[in-house]
């Protein structure tokens, strides 16, 4: 046997040449390893495609951020000019009504001055009548925010009402100079005098009152642009019994001239009582008063009128007498009392005050002009005061 007979040809073995099929799976196993995609030369790689995505989400949730923040600073923007609309408003209706009010004081003052004459007395008014109408011009031209514009009609009708009254009361002052009765010349004053009471509860009720709670409701609070009060007040009769028949019938004789200071008397004041409050507790003039210390603690003086002619500015003084010199003096004044009536003033805010120490407590009310009898006008009250 020769070597070449030996050359054996295993031509059958040998693989077939690769298919188009086989090359390209090939191809994809030689690229593709156990655990993902390869690149050229390194660890598994991202598809392509997904990059731009992760940018496209990352940019819609900023826009959504900036749009987020975007109305947050919209709406801020609109609360606090809402709040500055309202608040501006309601400082010039503030200045309105303070002058108005300062106007009201003027007319009691008028009223109670004891000497004054009717001719006087009626052009005074009128010319706080001229005044008043300044007012009424102003609030016409204020400009309220939306929701409160039934309450700005109120704020011009109750100043309307104080002009309409001012200038009634002093053309009822002429109508009634040759009047004999004084109780019909009284009804007639009176009647022009509950114009201006009516103004004050117009304020209070038509405009104070729903202007509160419609800024409540829009969330505006604090004080307004002056510091004053959110909602301002305007009082134009510092006390409402001078709109009273029985005040109108002593200002009336007043005039007339038949009750003048010192005139037609027996006039004065009496001291009725001292009460500690806000207990309410008596005070005694012979009898040592325990009084304990609190912010609460005041005292409740009460004037009788034991006249039968009206009292008009009596002051009143309530000092607490202690050792050392350091008394504590507290003053008020009764702005009028009709004959046989009452009233009340209290004293309040009382600090360094000395405990566990008997005391005095003296309180006088000065006599008026024409009063002769005046031990009645003054007491003192041994007190002490405790700490609990």
């Amino acid at each position: 046997m020769t070597e070449r007979d030996l050359d054996i040809d295993f031509d059958f073995f040998e693989d077939e040449p690769p298919t188009e099929e086989t090359s390209r799976a090939q191809r994809i196993i030689r690229r593709t390893g156990p655990k993902g995609p390869r690149g050229p030369s390194g660890p598994p790689r991202a598809p392509q495609n997904l990059t731009p995505l992760l940018r496209l989400v990352g940019l819609i949730a900023f826009a959504i951020l900036i749009i987020v923040l975007l109305v947050f600073w919209i709406q801020s923007c609109q609360a606090a000019g809402k709040t500055k609309t309202y608040k501006s408003y309601m400082t010039k209706i503030g200045d309105v009504g303070s002058t108005s009010q300062q106007i009201g004081r003027q007319l009691g003052q008028l009223l109670l001055t004891p000497g004054v004459k009717r001719p006087q007395l009626q052009q005074q008014i009128s010319g706080l009548a001229r005044q008043e109408q300044i007012d009424v011009n102003r609030a016409r031209g204020i400009t309220p925010p939306g929701p409160l514009r039934d309450e700005q009609q109120a704020v011009i009708q109750a100043l309307e009402y104080r002009v309409s009254g001012l200038t009634g009361f002093a053309n009822a002052l002429a109508a009634t100079a040759s009047t004999k009765n004084a109780d019909s010349a009284a009804a007639i004053l009176a009647s022009q005098m509950r114009r201006l009471a009516a103004s004050d509860v117009i304020w209070e009720d038509s405009f104070k009152g729903p202007a509160a709670t419609e800024l409540s409701r829009q969330g505006v609070t604090g004080t307004n642009d002056s510091g004053g009060p959110l909602v301002p007040s305007s009082k134009f009769l510092q006390n409402p019994e001078l709109a009273s028949a029985s005040a109108m019938t002593s200002i009336f004789s007043r005039l007339q001239g038949a009750a003048s200071a010192g005139q037609n008397c027996p006039c004065g004041t009496g001291l009725v009582s001292v009460k500690v409050l806000p207990k309410g507790t008596d005070l005694s003039t012979s009898t040592q008063t325990d009084i304990t210390l609190s912010l609460q603690m005041a005292f409740q003086v009460t004037v009788k009128n034991t006249g039968n002619s009206q009292v008009f500015s009596v002051p009143v003084k309530l000092t607490i007498e202690q050792p050392k010199g350091g008394n504590i003096t507290k003053t008020a004044k009764i702005d009028f009392l009709n004959p046989g009536d009452e009233t009340s003033l209290t004293f309040r805010n009382f600090s360094n005050v000395t405990p566990a120490t008997p005391l005095t407590i003296k309180v006088e009310v000065q006599p008026v002009a024409g009063e002769t009898k005046t031990d009645n006008n003054s007491a003192d009250y041994p007190v002490i005061f405790t700490v609990v």
